[in-house]
């Protein structure tokens, strides 16, 4: 496939828009599939963002954020709702891809393709305690390379510092996690800088695998309460998140639906 049918493959794959967010129709197997022919077919860079019901009301509000959003290669619905939204506006095809589950999926089918992973984000222990779980879930993935950067705002030679490094390690995937909006904002700015590859704001997914978060069962996935149970896990730090920002969706998509809203990207 040439540059050019590549091109307008991208353009044409389908897409669902919720309030102002335009989010990829897929699976995990059809992200998997569209991120290899990628890495084969193209030369350039290029950015994933995983996006739930807070990612989308902050496109919203932030129209330069939903911006980033739109623009990356591919915006995967990383929240059972969205899929239950899409399917509301006729998009039967919408599955949830839920970030830490596609990040062990990708580590485990990459195996056979010698897919080389970079993780930049969370701590070092954090990086540590995933080291450990890669090996041994996913003994043939290969990492070339783990960065915790500092947690404070980077100067311009430390970032090209940072992404210097990546590129020495010429990683296929490299796996970003600075909590949202911090890496989305991080990927959108910096990406052009990469030699090649894909990266991915995975957020908590590093969390996840190294684990420090637990997965929810899997009937309170089913009916949508994943959220709830993140929140019983973490009150502090998300409390304000889901109490504002899940009612905010909901009201919003409700306008929508009553054509007393309309949101434009």
């Amino acid at each position: 496939m040439n540059q050019n049918l590549w091109t307008l493959y991208n353009y044409i794959k389908m897409k669902t828009k919720i309030l102002s967010t335009h989010l990829d129709s897929t699976t995990y197997e059809q992200t998997f599939n569209q991120m290899m022919n990628y890495l084969v077919h193209s030369k350039s860079p290029a950015y994933v963002t995983l996006n739930n019901a807070h990612t989308v009301v902050e496109g919203v509000f932030h129209p330069n954020f939903s911006t980033i959003i739109n623009k990356g290669f591919m915006a995967l619905p990383d929240g059972r709702p969205l899929s239950m939204v899409a399917r509301w506006k006729g998009d039967y095809n919408m599955k949830r891809v839920f970030g830490p589950t596609l990040l062990e999926k990708i580590l485990e089918w990459g195996q056979e393709k010698k897919l080389k992973h970079y993780f930049f984000g969370s701590t070092k222990d954090i990086l540590n305690l995933m080291a450990s779980t890669i090996q041994s879930r996913f003994p043939e993935a290969i990492v070339c390379g783990m960065f915790s950067p500092p947690f404070k705002p980077l100067t311009t030679e430390e970032n090209l510092k940072f992404i210097s490094q990546i590129n020495e390690a010429n990683p296929d995937i490299i796996w970003v996690g600075l909590g949202a909006p911090k890496q989305e904002n991080w990927m959108s700015e910096n990406y052009t800088q990469f030699n090649r590859g894909i990266l991915i704001g995975v957020g908590a997914g590093f969390d996840y695998l190294a684990g420090k978060t637990k997965h929810a069962p899997r009937w309170m996935k089913k009916y949508a309460l994943e959220w709830f149970y993140r929140l019983l896990q973490e009150p502090r730090r998300l409390w304000k998140r889901y109490v504002f920002t899940n009612p905010l969706f909901i009201l919003l998509n409700l306008l929508e639906f009553l054509k007393l809203k309309s949101y434009k990207y």
